[in-house]
């Protein structure tokens, strides 16, 4: 019988950690909803001794996730556990997640302590979090460059303390495969009590690298991986969720274990992440982009033809891709477009949030002749933008004329008070911004603007993303409609909410 492989996701916690991808209570709860109907083991929904906003988001996941285990991630330190402990108080299993750093050049450079001081840190955390659990998960911070031997102590006593899970990051993917995979062999040989936790691994991407060192810990004992939807993450991101499930599932032949991913809902997972966050998929990302699955060769065309398993090692359809048509249009019912969202995991808190979007499915489907499962993720997307913003839109003229200046007029509403503006530009897009900026005077840098076909076709939604920066901090914002200029005043004016909305947080990195 294959052993089980805890898939732990980290996509709320560290996936939120990418510039601009911070993320809203309800978008949270939007994504471990997802998760959950994947069937991810573990959640970790983020570290709610950051700020207010992360521990009401915690309790959020906590009091909605029911199937998965939800974790919080807490520092060694007494107040950080308590706070995390208090977030999960609502979860039907919880898992507190602890950390300090191992490496010399982290205890002398960063925390200064000498390294008994950490050792007793971490036996004390781990204690501290058993008052609430007794899922308790230890990580000794960068331990791909930590020293063996102080590994195997400070390992040994946080196990006789109470941890059931380690978790060995290699928190700046700086690692080989093979280094990193007898790194986790010597630690379950050497550690006496080491049959007594769970081993687990969290690897990072800097050398592009994470997958590989994430499954040659499995070949060598770890039975936890830490990872991300769509590999988001700190720095270049995480393990990809998607690429280590569907390497274990595709070579059973040579893996010892397998996960309980139900990998059909993997597809529709990565579009929600990546709609959220407003990080596109790039086309050619293993499993979830675009041409994952597709054949331009002649050669490889023939052989697909004649026998698919020439050239494809899996089925599009059992990582979630198929005909996505939404065979509704203007016409169908309100129960036939629910269903069709259940089926793909848009859930809504309200019922007037699933009528509003209801009316915006009915102009969409004026104005196209084709609905694809695409546009409803993009719909979904922005009526939850539409739901909880401060600034509006509410009508956009815009002119542009070969050998004449481009211009833009624009009616914004600020919480129900609407404000006029026109401006000129180097384009209608550029006019767009300036009016916005001349009624908003935000004073954010634009660092990206990005626009992105969400189907095929000259009347498909586009879908921009803007990343704006102000005072340290950098917001992505979102937007879709099937007149580009719309979509980015959408997108511009969604980054600005993020910018007056949100807290700053303080993400520590593991």
């Amino acid at each position: 019988m294959q052993e089980h492989l805890i898939i732990f996701d980290t996509t709320l916690r560290d996936g939120e950690q990418s510039p601009g991808a911070s993320m809203t209570k309800e978008e949270k709860v939007r994504i471990a909803w997802q998760l959950e109907r994947m069937r991810v083991d573990v959640i970790e929904a983020g570290f709610p001794a950051a700020s207010n906003g992360d521990f009401e988001a915690v309790k959020a996941v906590a009091d909605s996730v029911k199937e998965s285990t939800v974790c919080g991630l807490a520092r060694a330190i007494e107040m950080d556990i308590q706070r995390t402990g208090e977030a999960l108080k609502g979860a039907q299993s919880a898992r507190i997640h602890t950390f300090i750093a191992t490496s010399p050049i982290h205890m002398k450079n960063k925390l200064r302590m000498a390294p008994e001081q950490v050792i007793e840190q971490a036996v004390k955390a781990v204690r501290w979090a058993r008052q609430y659990t007794d899922n308790v998960e230890f990580s000794p911070e960068d331990a791909g460059r930590s020293e063996i031997d102080f590994l195997c102590r400070i390992l040994e006593l946080v196990i006789d303390a109470g941890a059931t899970t380690l978790n060995i990051p290699d928190t700046v993917g700086y690692t080989m495969p093979d280094q990193f995979g007898k790194l986790i062999n010597q630690l379950r040989e050497r550690i006496p009590n080491s049959d007594k936790a769970v081993f687990s691994v969290h690897c990072h991407n800097d050398l592009g690298l994470a997958v590989a060192n994430s499954l040659a810990a499995v070949m060598n004992g770890a039975r936890q991986i830490e990872c991300t939807i769509n590999g988001l993450g700190e720095r270049a991101g995480n393990a990809s969720l998607e690429e280590v499930v569907m390497a274990i599932r595709t070579r059973q032949d040579y893996f010892p274990c397998d996960t309980r991913i139900d990998a059909t809902h993997i597809v529709s997972a990565s579009k929600l992440v990546s709609s959220i966050t407003g990080f596109p998929v790039q086309p050619n990302k293993a499993i979830v982009g675009a041409n994952a699955f597709a054949h331009e060769s002649g050669i490889h065309q023939d052989g697909i033809l004649k026998h698919r398993e020439t050239y494809e090692i899996m089925r599009a359809e059992d990582v979630g891709w198929g005909a996505n048509k939404l065979l509704l249009g203007k016409h169908s019912g309100r129960n036939a477009f629910r269903a069709r969202l259940t089926e793909l995991g848009i859930e809504f808190e309200s019922e007037e949030m699933l009528n509003s979007m209801f009316m915006r499915f009915k102009e969409l489907a004026d104005k196209k002749h084709e609905i694809f499962d695409e546009d409803l993720y993009a719909l979904a997307s922005d009526e939850v933008i539409v739901q909880h913003e401060c600034f509006r839109l509410v009508s956009l003229i815009v002119h542009s004329e070969t050998g004449e200046v481009p211009y833009a007029r624009i009616v914004i509403s600020e919480n129900g008070n609407e404000m006029h503006a026109e401006s000129q530009g180097s384009g209608p897009v550029d006019a767009t911004f300036r009016a916005i900026e001349s009624l908003l005077n935000s004073g954010a840098q634009l660092q990206l603007y990005s626009v992105n076909n969400i189907t095929s076709g000259t009347d498909a939604q586009g879908e921009v993303t803007v990343r704006l920066y102000k005072s340290d901090r950098i917001v992505n914002g979102q937007g879709a409609d099937t007149d580009i200029v719309v979509a980015s005043a959408k997108a511009y004016l969604n980054a600005l909410n993020k910018l007056c909305s949100k807290l700053e947080r303080a993400h520590p990195q593991i």
